[in-house]
């Protein structure tokens, strides 16, 4: 959804057969750069340009983009760095085409996310991590968020597109809700005498967020079950910026796309965090990504032919126009906007793992939706097993969870003590 919220969902398939019918869709071009100001070194990023999947009978690329801004140590964001996006892509079945590949990746994320965590947290480390993870592929942005870090494309057509959530409890008054339901208390910070300061905070553990992967001390039903956005660009391409909390504190979306119009995305990024730095000092480490998308190059035009020949050519194809001809001409010329594609951030797996897409066929039934452990019969636990988040889904319906993954997800919700308050 763009800031004027003027976007329905439209469907990937329909979007794929509208460009098919205008000949081959070609791929974006892709340029990013980097900046970084270091205070406690607990910010760690992921650039990767060159992964490659199976499609059929060949192999197409995609790139990813991720930030993980830690805290209390580095560890978990270490971590997520080195296996998250292992986890993300072992949780999509194989030989997909491109539509049904982009439609299983916000479920995949989710299970992704929360393996990564779940795995993480048995290391018994106390510290967390915010985490962005950004796909792209093709004209198809897919991005993933815990945490306050954010993700911001300004299409070069115009509108700025939030593509990330902020779960800091001070703003989020549903998340505040959840976890309070789930066991846990926020607060300010007592400074004695009755004078509290500072931001919100969940306690035990006095953390500012509701998400992220990691911080086993506060408590489970801090979730690292991620916000999905998922867009299509318009043709005309244009940048993104994903950047942690330091220079979001001093910018905003606006300042920060107007101080760097023109710049290639390395001095962009680097002016990004020099305005910051300006605004607010070095309180924390500060990082942005810049990315721009670009429409692919066009070839070199062929030699204009004399202009005899150009006449005697023109005559020889010349015909009345035809009905046939001006619809087509008409359909050419639909507007090319940047469309909203999937939008989710509840933390609840049973509605997180089911899929809006008809994909469910897809994922195999006798296999963790998690951690894709093999699961025999009758061994897997639906993650529909006592939730009322359908009356249409009951317990017997997958997708199904193995026991420790259920124990996780009970956890998650409330429904037994936490480790991280044993």
């Amino acid at each position: 959804m763009s800031s004027k919220g003027q976007h329905l969902p439209v469907t990937l398939s329909v979007l794929l057969e509208r460009e098919l019918t205008n000949g081959k869709i070609e791929k974006p071009e892709i340029v990013h750069g980097l900046a970084s100001q270091t205070k406690k070194g607990e910010d760690f990023t992921l650039l990767k340009t060159d992964c490659q999947r199976t499609m059929g009978d060949g192999v197409t690329t995609f790139l990813v983009f991720g930030l993980f801004d830690g805290h209390n140590g580095s560890a978990a964001a270490i971590y997520t760095k080195e296996n998250l996006l292992n986890n993300v892509l072992k949780a999509i079945p194989t030989n997909l085409n491109t539509d049904e590949w982009a439609a299983a990746l916000p479920r995949a994320l989710v299970a992704g996310f929360v393996k990564t965590d779940k795995d993480f947290q048995e290391k018994e480390k106390i510290s967390g991590t915010t985490v962005t993870l950004v796909i792209i592929e093709g004209w198809v942005i897919t991005v993933a968020s815990v945490g306050d870090s954010r993700c911001i494309f300004d299409s070069a057509d115009g509108g700025i597109y939030y593509l990330s959530a902020d779960h800091r409890l001070e703003c989020n008054e549903e998340e505040r809700e959840r976890i309070t339901a789930s066991g846990g208390d926020i607060g300010r910070l007592n400074a004695g005498a009755g004078t509290e300061i500072g931001p919100l905070r969940c306690w035990p553990g006095g953390l500012c967020l509701s998400r992220s992967i990691g911080d086993r001390d506060v408590g489970e039903f801090i979730v690292p079950v991620p916000y999905v956005k998922q867009i299509k660009m318009s043709s005309a391409g244009g940048r993104m910026i994903i950047s942690s909390d330091g220079v979001w504190d001093a910018l905003s979306a606006e300042a920060a796309l107007d101080c760097c119009r023109g710049m290639p995305p390395d001095a962009a990024a680097a002016q990004i965090v020099k305005d910051a730095l300006k605004a607010d000092g070095l309180r924390d480490d500060t990082t942005c990504i810049v990315i721009d998308i670009l429409p692919p190059k066009t070839p070199d035009p062929p030699p204009t032919p004399p202009k005899k020949l150009i006449k005697r050519i023109m005559s020889l194809f010349r015909k009345k126009p035809s009905e046939s001809s001006s619809h087509s001409d008409k359909k050419s010329k639909e507007p090319d906007e940047v469309e909203e594609l999937f939008e989710e951030g509840s933390a609840m797996l049973s509605k997180r793992l089911n899929t809006k897409y008809p994909v469910c066929n897809m994922f195999q039934l006798f296999m963790c939706a998690i951690c894709q452990l093999d699961l025999k019969p009758g061994e897997g636990i639906s993650v529909h097993a006592d939730s009322s988040s359908s009356v249409k889904l009951h317990q017997w319906d997958g997708p199904f969870l193995c026991s420790c993954c259920q124990l996780k997800k009970e956890a998650m919700e409330g429904k037994r003590p936490s480790e991280g308050n044993d």
